[in-house]
């Protein structure tokens, strides 16, 4: 079998959507909100997907900034996804922008574009997946 990378597993108990998220040894909540009939009690799984993108940007700027040892005080990512039934493409698509403070020139904010851009999730998001689902 191939290496296993990543792993979550979500458990639900109850008739409502809340339901209980581990990943190695954290525990979390994913939900629906309100309007979609959840109870907002935790974000919702397109929630986790962004956080998980903008996660692994901010992890892979700090990485390059301290090996290339420039001064920035802030790494902050927002990430909005928009569904393809949306775009006129058809296409998913996540939307990321990137702010950063510190002691930078043009030439370095242009390169953390491109760093931003080779982070390991960014890479996987933006090529074909399957998904295999089996009943235990």
């Amino acid at each position: 079998m191939a290496k296993i990378v990543a792993t979550a597993e979500v458990t639900n108990t109850s008739d409502r959507y809340t339901s209980d998220l581990q990943v190695n040894q954290h525990s979390l909540i994913v939900d629906e909100p309100l309007e979609k009939g959840g109870e907002d009690l935790g974000p919702a799984p397109g929630d986790y997907l962004c956080a998980a993108l903008a996660s692994c940007k901010a992890i892979t700027l700090r990485m390059y900034v301290q090996r290339k040892q420039w001064k920035v005080d802030e790494i902050k990512i927002t990430v909005n996804l928009v569904l393809g039934t949306q775009m006129s493409s058809g296409n998913n698509t996540f939307y990321c922008n990137l702010h950063v403070k510190g002691q930078l020139n043009d030439e370095q904010r242009k390169r953390l574009l491109v760093i931003a851009d080779s982070c390991p999730l960014h890479r996987l998001l933006s090529k074909p997946s399957d998904v295999v689902t089996e009943i235990l």
